[in-house]
C-alpha cells in the first residue's frame, strides 16, 4: 500500500468515539475535549504514516486511541481530586494547605445553594456579608473589629493601599520576603501606591532604626513575620510591643502581618510561632494572617484590628474586588466556631495531625506493613523520621514521626505508581527511596494506602503504570 492509500485508512472521530477503550474516558470527559484530543491523535497518525510508518485501518485506529488515552490521563492528573498526603508536610502548598474539618466541609455544602448571605431571617433586613463571622473573629482573638479578603497577600494589599496610599512605610529590610509564586514584598508596597521605606540590615534591625525612619510622610509601620524561612545566628529585630509603644508615640499606625493565623501557643508540640491574640494584646493596629494555614480554615486573608482601621478597610472600593464567597465565610465561620469552642484537638484534622504521638504513628506503620505484600526485590522498613509544619508556616521545623522506607529497583517508578493511582498517593523520595511519613496520612486512609502500596510493588518494571500517566 501507498502511503495515500494508508492516509485513506485514518479512522473517522465518530467511530474512534465509539471504541469501548474509551467508554470510561467519555464518561469522565466533555465531548468537545474529547473529540479534540481524538483529532490530535489522527494529526499524529497523518505525521507518522507520512514519515514512513505502515499503518492500516486497525493500525491506526489503535495508534488514535492510545493517543487518546494517554492525553485523558494527563488531564485527569491535572482535573482536581482528593489525595493521600505521605509527605509529612502538613500545609502541604500544592495539595491545597490546611485540611478542612467536617464541621466547615457540611457547612459549605449546606450554603452551596441559596443562603442567607447578607440578610438577617430573623428580622428579615439586610445586614453586612459576614457580619456574624466577624463578630465570631472578635471574640476569638479580642479585638475591636474584623474583615476578609480572599488571602493573605490580598490583605496586605488592601492594608497598605488604605492606610499608606503616596506615604512611606517602614519595614526592616530582614522582613522583605518573597512568597509563593515569586511575589515579592516589595512588589506588593509598589502596586499597593506605598512607599517602601527599608531600615536596618539583613539580621539585625533595632528600635532606633525605625525611630530614625520616622517623618512627616510616615503612612504605617509594618512587622512582616519571615513565615517561610528563619534566621538563626547573629540576629536582632523589635518585638510588636516595641513597635507599637514608637508607633502610639508618634500617631502612626502599626501593621503586623503574621501570615500564619497560630491561635494558641504551640509549645507543647516543641514549636514556636507569634499568635493572633498575642499580636492583638501587643496592640497592634492591624493583624493580618491566613486562614488556610494553622488557622485551619479555607483560604483567606483574614485581619483583625481597631475599628477605625477596619471601617477605613471597609470603605475601600478595592474591598468590593478582594471581598470571599459565601461558601467561604461559611467554612471560616465554622472553624472560627471550633476555635471558640475549644474543640480544635478534636475536630480541626491539623490540630489532630500535630498531636499524634510517635507510638501512634508507629502503630500505625505496623498496621500497614501488616497488609502490604512486599516483593523481593523491595524492602520496606518503619523508621523514625521528621515531618514540618509547611505551608508559610514555623519555618524550619522538626516534628518527630514514623513512616515507611521503600527500597529497592526502579524506586523511581514506585513513587510514580502511586503518585498515579486513585486516590493519589503523595511521598518522599529520599536517599534513593521512597518514604511515606505516617503523620499526614489520615487513619481512615490506612487501608487504601497499603492496598495502592501492594500495588505498586507488585507492578513490573516493564508494566504500564496504572490510572493517570505524565
Amino acid at each position: 500500500m501507498t502511503s495515500a492509500q494508508y492516509l485513506r485508512s485514518l479512522p473517522a472521530v465518530d467511530h474512534v468515539l465509539r471504541h469501548p477503550q474509551l467508554s470510561s474516558v467519555t464518561a469522565m470527559f466533555p465531548r468537545q475535549q474529547i473529540v479534540a484530543w481524538v483529532r490530535l491523535g489522527v494529526d499524529g497518525c497523518r505525521a507518522a504514516i507520512l514519515a514512513g510508518e505502515e499503518l492500516d485501518a486497525d493500525a491506526a485506529t489503535t495508534f488514535v486511541v492510545a493517543r487518546t488515552l494517554h492525553l485523558s490521563q494527563i488531564e485527569d492528573g491535572r482535573r482536581q481530586q482528593p489525595v493521600i498526603n505521605a509527605t509529612g508536610i502538613l500545609l502541604h502548598t500544592n495539595l491545597g494547605r490546611a485540611p478542612l474539618a467536617a464541621r466547615a466541609v457540611q457547612r459549605m455544602q449546606e450554603s452551596s445553594g441559596y443562603a442567607n448571605v447578607e440578610m438577617n431571617l430573623q428580622t428579615g433586613k439586610r445586614n453586612k456579608r459576614g457580619e456574624r463571622v466577624c463578630e465570631l473573629l472578635r471574640q476569638l482573638t479580642d479585638a475591636e473589629d474584623a474583615a476578609i479578603v480572599n488571602n493573605c497577600a490580598a490583605a496586605t494589599m488592601l492594608v497598605l493601599q488604605t492606610l499608606a496610599a503616596g506615604k512611606e512605610v517602614i519595614v526592616s529590610r530582614g522582613q522583605l520576603v518573597e512568597i509563593g509564586g515569586g511575589f515579592r514584598l516589595p512588589e506588593v508596597f509598589s502596586a499597593s501606591g506605598a512607599t517602601l521605606k527599608e531600615v536596618g540590615t539583613t539580621n539585625r534591625t533595632y528600635l532606633r532604626d525605625y525611630q530614625d525612619a520616622i517623618n512627616e510622610n510616615t503612612g504605617a509601620i509594618i512587622r512582616v513575620h519571615r513565615s517561610n524561612f528563619f534566621q538563626g545566628g547573629f540576629v536582632t529585630e523589635p518585638d510588636i510591643v516595641g513597635l507599637v509603644a514608637l508607633g502610639d508615640e508618634h500617631n502612626i499606625p502599626v501593621v503586623d502581618d503574621i501570615g500564619s493565623g497560630c491561635m494558641q501557643d504551640l509549645t507543647a508540640y516543641g514549636l514556636r510561632e507569634p499568635t493572633v491574640p498575642g499580636s492583638v494584646a501587643a496592640g497592634a493596629d492591624l493583624t493580618l494572617f491566613s486562614g488556610d494555614k494553622l488557622f485551619g480554615g479555607p483560604q483567606a486573608g483574614i485581619i483583625v484590628g481597631k475599628s477605625k482601621w477596619i471601617e477605613a478597610l471597609r470603605r475601600n472600593p478595592m474591598m468590593r474586588a478582594l471581598r470571599v464567597d459565601k461558601v467561604t465565610l461559611a467554612a471560616i465561620e465554622a472553624t472560627t466556631e471550633i476555635h471558640l469552642a475549644g474543640t480544635t484537638a478534636e475536630e480541626l484534622p491539623l490540630s489532630q495531625m500535630l498531636s499524634h504521638t510517635t507510638g501512634e504513628l508507629r502503630m500505625h506503620c505496623e498496621k500497614v506493613c501488616d497488609h502490604v505484600s512486599v516483593p523481593q526485590r523491595f524492602a520496606v522498613a518503619i523508621v523514625e523520621c521528621t515531618s514540618e509544619v509547611g505551608g508559610g508556616s514555623v519555618p524550619g521545623s522538626q516534628i518527630p514521626s514514623f513512616g515507611l522506607r521503600i527500597t529497592g529497583d526502579a524506586i523511581q517508578d514506585v513513587a510514580t505508581r502511586l503518585r498515579c493511582h486513585s486516590p493519589a498517593i503523595l511521598c518522599r523520595i529520599n536517599d534513593d527511596a521512597v518514604l511515606l511519613d505516617f503523620r499526614t496520612v489520615e487513619a481512615d486512609q490506612l487501608e487504601t494506602l497499603a492496598q495502592q502500596l501492594s500495588s505498586a510493588l507488585s507492578a513490573t518494571p516493564s508494566s504500564p503504570l496504572e490510572g493517570r500517566s505524565e
